[in-house]
Order: structure tokens, then C-alpha cells, then sequence
């Protein structure tokens, strides 16, 4: 279950500083107009050596000069030495993960300092990574591609970012109000607060391409409910971003994958890029990868204990490509750094090089404009939490820098891609296997604590002024990245649940399926502030008349917000264990009875039988779902079957048995009032049978509630 968390993009909690004010949360997004000059750059001292052309690429190893400065003046990258480093971090993590294979690339100064495969991209036949070559899939990381096609459009005045996202969709993938009186904007879609509830199983990834869907079948049929209004707060949305294609698809007449590229691979001479996925061509369905990238894309993988590496199907996300279709090598990654970090430009060859070829003249794959913005705000947010800068992530680095960029996974790929605009650094890297996304997650930042100097030590004492402040804070909180109806709600408040604690020593403890994580306070305990004791990671608590409502960590892609009794696993699992005992009772009962207390009226011995069908209906449904569970180690069985025969079964027997439950209830009076002393049951035996009806009853509720008992609603 911790590897569906991970599979479902469950979001991360994770640190020092003194506490600093809220900046005010503007009413509307900044003005696109406000952003029309560039993002100033740090200063640049004299470089020592020449600026190499982008094309040219350093490799590992080769001299790069010791002197080269960076932007800020601090020394380049040595890239032997970078290569010496990253061989140790990489190697390690691939043989104590698990991991079949990593691709690599690192950028400074508009060159490629480094760029190496690691391990394997196929088992059968035996294929080693290459990074010129070998594809791996970037998942959200393309996102960042439709992003710039948005914000061209946006800039060129096609799309105005503060209007409603339905001016440029299609009538059927219009989106209704639902109850809700704002309209959904295009600034919503940049920042993830579209007010969607997010849907993932059976229907984000498809393994069978006969399922595949044009995009804009998939967006009308697979279309989520709106849960709040737009703007509130963000909550991660592929759909969102899905919509955005779908805009750009409707307002330049062009498939998305045609547009990416004649407007950002192509003109960067990414030629192993691709939306594209390899199928057989179809009717509808975008035109296939091409059969010489088809052979190189890499295998994703699961690793076994009992059956070593597996190599998993082929996931077809083509059907919501904006949001993570996208396959890619690290060379052609790099390029895509060298881009982000130049301010949308590619290529700066000397004045006497551009005026004779003309293949070295500067490529402008975005403008001035949405160079600024992709490092600005739309909505400022607390201090030390992410703030979109219109669809980016903003990641903080060693040294208190800040970085740029976007994560992305599947159920098999995790990739990371990082640039730190003030070191003019860039880093990529892609992993292959499930397990791998630690070292992902991690590996950009390291780079930098490395070369650049490790950020201060996160604070570990707590601090005893939190006990006082501990009921403010103590209590069980769900995110809001879930579906809220169905089956899947209810597997969503398993895995989006965190409990929140305090410690004897005055430190909070977030846990959850993910593990547990600590956190000490970041100036006054009752502030509402915490910074992790591992990281450069924030927690910030809405407080509201008295006690936390709701928190959102460093990434801000969810938030969590506080729960009543009824919603936590402990009262789910208190009470499906008391029902358990109470069915086991039952039978129990029928086999101990003597003579004397098969003594009954016709409205007891019914009510009886309706019990004893009702125990064997729960523990069925409990057998079931645990069954369900033991398959649910294999994230990638829950996201292609769901929601499977036996979870449809186990909600099946529990609405039956809860239904029947309603039944016991109207015969309670009944029972209790009985007939002749000795044609009725035993007082023990009422107080048992009501004992039982009254937890069946707790039961059903709380099923209801967490939307278990819809076996028709997945």
C-alpha cells in the first residue's frame, strides 16, 4: 500500500529559519502585463574561458577550465569531478534500491558538463542506458512543455490568462458550474487550484492500447467533479493540465504533439523527444512514435524479491498527453535546461559565428515575458511554501538558493528536472524502476550541497512550549488530492490520511502510509510554523478560532485538512474489528446454544437468521478486502484493474449485510419485548443481539461515510 501512495503522487511533507510574515493573497492573479520584462540575472563576472556554443557539448571528463565562474562568481563545476561524485551517489542508491537503470545530465555556463546511462534500459535482450539514445518517460515533467505553448499563446494574445478556461474549449468539454458561481480561469490551470477532485484508478494510464481515447473523449468522459470553488488553494490536477491542451489543441486548430513540436523539439534539435507513444497506427488516436525511437525506448520495471527485476507493459498516457505523455533522453534534456536557464533562447554562438551559419543563430523558444513568469508567482504564498510560478515548481536548494522546474513519475518512471538560474546550473535525472524515487527526489539538491556548500544543519530540539500548544495541532487530516465519491474515496481516505502528534520532547510528528516524519517549531510553537529536522522542507497550519483547520507543506500540490472522528482509520479499523468479533460470536452462539435458549418467538428467530446471514456477509466482505489489499503491493495490478472482482464483492456483502442492519434495528422493540417468559430469549442473549446490531450499525455509517457500500460507483 505505501507503493500505491507513491503510484497515486501522494504529496511529500518535509526546514529552518526564523518565522516571517504572510504576504497578502491577492484577489486575482498578476497581471500577465506586469511580467513584460525579463527576470533580472545575476551579475556575471569575466569568465576565463570562452562560453562554448550550446550545440558543442563538454563531455565527462574533458577540461573545462577550473577558472570558469558562474553567474554569481562562485566556481564552476569541475565535471571530473562531478562524474566522480555522482558514479558514488548513483551506484550506491541503484544497488540498495533496487534500481535497473538511471539516465543523467548536468549543465553549466550553456554546456553539457555531464551526461552518463547507468545500468539497463532492457533485460531481454540485454541493453545498457545510453544518454543520447535511450528513452526514458518524464511524466509531469511535460507538463513544463504545455506550460510554454500556454504562455505563448498568452503572450501572442490568443489566450488571456485571466479569462475562463471555457472561452477556449470545445461545447462538450465545457466545464458546467456544479453549484459553483466562479468560472474556472486559465490562471487556475497554472496553478493547480482548479477546484477538481483528482481521480486516478483505472483510467489516468491504460497498459491495453485498445482502451486508448482521443484526448477529448478521455476529457468528456473521465471528467472530475468540482469540489470547491476555483482559486481557493492548489491541489495537484492532471485534468487541469489535460484542459489546457485541449485549449491550445482548439485555438490553433493543431494536434498537441504537432505543436510541441514545431515549437520547442524541433526548433532545439530535440529529436529524441516525444509526446508520441509506440502503438499501431489508429483512427483518431495520434500518429505513433517512430519506429527508430521505439527501439529505444527503455523498459520500466518492479523489482521482486522473490522474482528479481519484472519488466512492466508499456503505460499509454497519450490520451492526456499534456500532462505526461512525453519520452525523452538526457542529452536532449540538457537542452531543455540550457533553454529555461538562457530565458527561452538556444544558442549563444559569438556575433562572427551567427553572421556565417546560419545553424548557429539563436533560437527563441519563448519570450522575455514568459521567461519572467515561469519565475514569478501568480499568487504569493507563505514564506518557505511553493508559489507556482505559473505551472513550475519551486524547489529550495542548499545555501537558501532557489531552484526551478518540475518532477514527474508513472508507475514505473520517476524523473526529476532542476535548474538553479543563479549557479546557471541545471540537472536532470530519470530512473526506471519503481523504487527509485528517493534517489530522484533527491539527487539535484545534493549536487548542489556538494559543489556549493551543504545548507545549515536543520534544527533537531524540540521545544517544550509546544506541549502547551499540542491540542491546536493534534488530530487526523486528509488531502484534498483524492476523489471524494465512490470506491475511490474510500481508498483515497486510507492513503491521503496523515495523524498528526506531539512528542514528549516537543516536536511534531506527521505519520502516514509513507512513514513518519518530525518537525520542531520555526518561532513561536502556537505560531503555526514547523521546519523539518531533515531538510530544507515546511509545514504551515491554517489556525482557526483556536485549533488548526487544514496544512500544506513546502510543494503545495495538496493540502491537508483536519477530520472528525468518524473519517479516521483508527475508528474504521476499531470498528471492523468489533464486527469481526461480533459475526465470530455469532456463530459461536448457534453452536453452544442448549435446548433452553432455542426458546424464541417467530419475530426473534427471524431477526436471528437475519443476524447470522449478516456475519457471514461481513466477514466476507472483510476476507475479500483483504484480499484485495495483498494484491494491492503491486501498484500497477491496482491502477490498470480497478477496481477489481473482489473489491466490487467486499463492497457488495457489506452494503447487503449494512442494509440488513436497518432490519435488526426495527426489530429491537420487538425483541426486547418478547412474548411468555419461556418462549423468549434470555436477557444475555438480548443484550447480545442488540450489542451486535448497534456495532453493525457504527459499522455501516462509517462505510457510508468513507463510501464504501457503492460496489455500481468506482
Amino acid at each position: 500500500m505505501p507503493k500505491l501512495a507513491v503510484a497515486m503522487l501522494a504529496a511529500a511533507l518535509c526546514p529552518p529559519g526564523a518565522a516571517l510574515a504572510q504576504p497578502a493573497m491577492p484577489d486575482a492573479p498578476i497581471p500577465y502585463e506586469a511580467l513584460a520584462t525579463p527576470a533580472p540575472r545575476p551579475a556575471a563576472r569575466p569568465r576565463t574561458t570562452p562560453r562554448a556554443p550550446a550545440q558543442q557539448a563538454t563531455q565527462p571528463g574533458a577540461e573545462a577550465g577550473s577558472e570558469a565562474l558562474t553567474p554569481t562568481g562562485a566556481a564552476a563545476i569541475d565535471p571530473a569531478r562531478l562524474e566522480a561524485y555522482l558514479d558514488g551517489v548513483i551506484g550506491s542508491a541503484m544497488l540498495r534500491d533496487r534500481i535497473a537503470g538511471v539516465t543523467v545530465s548536468v549543465v553549466q555556463n550553456d554546456q553539457v558538463i555531464f551526461k552518463k546511462g547507468y545500468g539497463h534500459a532492457s533485460l531481454a535482450p540485454l541493453r545498457p542506458v545510453d544518454p543520447d539514445r535511450t528513452l526514458f518517460r518524464i511524466g509531469s515533467i511535460s507538463k513544463t512543455f504545455t506550460w510554454i505553448l500556454l504562455m505563448n499563446e498568452i503572450q501572442a494574445g490568443r489566450i488571456r490568462i485571466d479569462a475562463p478556461i471555457n472561452l477556449y474549449l470545445p461545447e462538450a468539454l465545457q466545464i458546467r458550474d456544479q453549484g459553483f458561481t466562479q468560472p474556472i480561469q486559465v490562471a487556475h490551470l497554472l496553478d493547480h487550484s482548479p477546484g477538481f477532485e483528482d481521480r486516478i484508478l483505472g483510467q489516468l494510464m491504460e497498459r491495453n492500447f485498445d482502451r486508448e481515447r482521443p484526448m477529448a473523449q478521455y476529457l468528456r468522459q473521465e471528467r472530475p467533479r468540482r469540489v470547491r470553488e476555483p482559486g481557493q488553494f492548489p491541489t495537484y490536477s492532471n485534468y487541469g493540465v489535460g484542459l489546457a491542451g485541449q485549449a491550445l489543441v482548439y485555438v490553433s486548430g493543431r494536434p498537441f504533439e504537432e505543436l510541441v513540436e514545431q515549437q520547442i523539439t524541433g526548433p532545439l534539435g530535440m529529436s529524441r523527444t516525444t509526446f508520441r507513444e509506440p502503438h499501431p497506427p489508429r483512427q483518431g488516436i495520434p500518429a505513433p512514435m517512430a519506429p527508430s525511437l521505439a527501439r529505444d525506448l527503455s523498459d520500466g520495471f518492479r523489482w521482486s524479491p522473490a522474482r528479481g527485476f519484472e519488466a512492466r507493459p508499456f503505460e499509454y498516457l497519450g490520451h492526456l498527453a499534456p500532462a505526461g505523455s512525453a519520452s525523452s533522453t538526457a542529452a536532449d534534456m540538457a537542452r531543455y535546461m540550457i533553454v529555461l536557464l538562457n530565458d527561452g533562447v538556444y544558442g549563444q554562438a559569438p556575433a562572427a559565428d551567427a553572421a556565417t551559419d546560419a545553424a548557429a543563430q539563436p533560437r527563441l523558444i519563448f519570450g522575455p515575458a514568459t521567461a519572467r513568469a515561469f519565475r514569478t508567482p501568480l499568487r504569493p504564498n507563505e514564506a518557505g511554501i511553493n508559489d507556482w510560478p505559473h505551472g513550475f515548481i519551486t524547489y529550495p536548494l542548499p545555501g537558501g538558493r532557489k531552484g526551478y522546474g518540475h518532477a514527474g513519475g508513472t508507475l514505473s518512471f520517476t524523473s526529476n528536472m532542476v535548474v538553479a538560474p543563479d549557479l546557471d546550473l541545471g540537472v536532470f535525472i530519470s530512473v526506471n524502476t519503481e523504487n527509485g524515487a528517493e534517489l530522484a527526489a533527491k539527487l539535484p539538491a545534493q549536487v548542489v550541497a556538494q559543489f556549493y556548500g551543504p545548507a545549515m544543519a536543520p534544527p533537531q530540539e524540540g521545544d517544550p512550549d509546544l506541549r502547551r500548544s499540542a491540542r491546536l495541532y493534534e488530530g487526523h487530516y486528509l488531502g484534498t488530492r483524492r476523489a471524494y465519491v465512490g470506491l475511490e474515496r474510500f481508498v483515497g481516505f486510507i492513503l491521503s490520511g496523515v495523524s498528526v502528534q506531539v512528542s514528549r520532547d516537543g516536536r511534531l510528528v506527521t505519520s502516514g502510509l509513507n512513514g513518519a516524519q518530525t518537525w520542531v517549531p520555526e518561532g513561536d510553537p502556537a505560531a503555526g510554523r514547523f521546519v523539518s529536522t531533515t531538510g530544507p522542507e515546511r509545514l504551515v497550519f491554517d489556525l482557526d478560532g483556536g485549533r488548526a483547520s487544514a496544512f500544506q507543506g513546502t510543494y503545495n500540490d495538496v493540502r491537508f485538512q483536519r477530520v472528525g472522528l468518524w473519517s479516521r482509520p483508527a475508528i474504521l479499523a476499531w470498528l471492523a474489528g468489533l464486527s469481526a468479533l461480533a459475526a465470530v460470536a455469532t456463530f459461536v452462539g448457534l453452536a453452544l446454544r442448549n435446548r433452553r435458549d432455542l426458546r424464541q418467538t417467530q419475530i426473534q428467530s427471524q431477526a436471528s437468521l437475519v443476524q447470522t446471514i449478516q456475519a457471514v456477509l461481513w466477514l466476507l466482505a472483510m476476507g475479500l478486502f483483504a484480499a484485495w489489499l495483498m494484491g494491492a503491493s503491486d501498484t500497477a495490478q491496482v491502477v490498470y484493474g480497478w477496481p477489481g472482482a473482489r473489491l466490487i464483492l467486499a463492497s457488495a456483502c457489506a452494503l447487503v449485510a449494512s442494509v440488513l442492519t436497518l432490519v435488526t434495528l426495527a426489530a429491537l422493540l420487538s425483541i426486547w419485548r418478547g412474548g411468555r417468559r419461556l418462549d423468549s430469549w434470555p436477557v444475555t442473549r438480548k443484550l447480545g443481539f442488540t450489542a451486535t446490531t448497534l456495532i453493525y450499525a457504527a459499522f455501516a455509517i462509517v462505510l457510508f461515510h468513507w463510501g464504501a457500500l457503492t460496489p455500481w460507483s468506482s
